[in-house]
């Protein structure tokens, strides 16, 4: 469903409307606080991550008119996709972890790979990664069977680490109990570190990954939209008609607004910021970053693919 992002005109009824909304999601426990990520405040939207910059554009984009108007939220998300992809650096992070071991890179070795830190931006640099024997992928991109258009990992396929080699699945280990892969066996060629072989042959899937020796444990809080209905104060009463107190606010709000993830691996070079908010992309398509939360704690800010269909 398109969520609808309120900016409310100066109507007192409506405004009390919101308020008493707002109180009683926090009350019910549905949120945090005022400023907690899911809110549509603007302490909750900088909490998020959303930018000053990314705000502005926003307005700009629609507008100021007389009248009590609503937008798609696709059209704030995109404004600050915008401007997180000129500034935000990339790193690697795995959400749900499967164990690689590449049975023919050395033990005890490390081997440091560069890696782009902003592909929009030049003046960004690069980095350098560690790669060692044991990795972890995304448990998604394994699959036993995999069907024709899956380009990812499988039993006999190659595929490309990010910034790293081609790798080859030669075995995997399975829980006896619950059948759930628990490991895979691969092979890597050294002639293709960099993610391009020296005698031309191509892989169609490209999989990003962390060294087992030196991630980072975190948690990350994956945050959807809070209502499930374009304009949840419908349900509360018309806006010029008297506002039911103590509202019910179940009906509005979705069920998985939340979703957290413990532990993720981050690579090493995801350094939290001190002193602000430091937002990163991920390869799997999302921003995530450090915000009012201890430096273990991530959250999701934004897709990174666009879903604005009123550009």
């Amino acid at each position: 469903h398109r969520h609808a992002f309120f900016f409310q005109a100066d109507d007192g009824i409506r405004d009390r409307l919101v308020t008493e909304f707002r109180r009683v999601l926090f009350r019910s426990g549905h949120v945090g606080g005022w400023d907690d990520p899911r809110m549509p405040t603007l302490i909750g939207l900088r909490r998020r991550g959303y930018t000053p910059q990314a705000i502005r554009n926003f307005c700009q984009r629609i507008g100021v008119t007389k009248f009590n108007s609503t937008h798609e939220m696709s059209w704030l998300e995109d404004s600050l996709r915008e401007d997180l992809n000129k500034r935000a650096e990339r790193r690697m992070a795995v959400l749900r972890p499967l164990k690689v071991i590449i049975e023919n890179f050395p033990e005890g070795e490390v081997e440091q790979l560069e890696a782009i830190n902003n592909p929009e931006d030049s003046s960004a640099g690069t980095r350098s990664v560690p790669f060692s024997r044991e990795i972890y992928i995304e448990r998604d991109d394994f699959m036993e069977d995999p069907p024709k258009k899956f380009y990812r990992l499988g039993p006999g396929r190659e595929v490309r680490l990010r910034y790293a080699f081609f790798i080859t699945c030669v075995d995997y280990t399975t829980d006896p109990q619950t059948g759930e892969v628990t490991e895979l066996r691969c092979t890597y060629d050294p002639e293709t570190r960099g993610g391009s072989a020296p005698d031309g042959r191509k892989v169609r899937g490209t999989i990003h990954w962390v060294s087992a020796e030196h991630a980072m444990e975190a948690e990350v809080r994956l945050y959807d939209h809070l209502f499930q209905t374009p304009d949840p104060l419908g349900l509360l009463s018309h806006p010029h008609s008297a506002a039911p107190l103590g509202c019910d606010p179940r009906p509005a709000t979705q069920e998985y607004s939340l979703t957290s993830y413990f532990p993720i691996l981050l690579s090493p070079d995801a350094h939290y910021h001190p002193k602000g908010f430091l937002p990163l992309r991920t390869p799997r398509g999302a921003f995530l970053g450090f915000g009012k939360h201890p430096p273990a704690v991530m959250g999701k800010v934004v897709e990174a693919e666009s879903t604005c269909q009123n550009s």
